[in-house]
């Protein structure tokens, strides 16, 4: 895992394995601590952001460059 900071000083660490594609780039997790115990959320890693948001479908998408992952769960009646 990685070590990195986020805006506001605090230091997270982002898994280079686990996480999930994007339109531009892969959603990598970041957790609180080394250990993986507990998750603090998504990184962007084509602008190296952590400012990013999920809906209740899974979808998730980052303010800073636009990359979008398509949801994880979705309702073919909506289609």
């Amino acid at each position: 895992m990685q070590r990195t900071a986020t805006d506001d000083g605090e230091t997270v660490y982002v898994s280079k394995t686990d996480g999930d594609r994007g339109s531009k780039g892969p959603f990598l997790v970041a957790y609180e601590s080394q250990d993986a115990d507990r998750r603090y959320g998504w990184f962007c890693a084509n602008c190296e952001s952590f400012d990013n948001a999920m809906d209740s479908m899974g979808r998730i998408k980052c303010n800073q460059c636009g990359n979008f992952r398509k949801p994880t769960e979705w309702d073919a009646a909506h289609e």
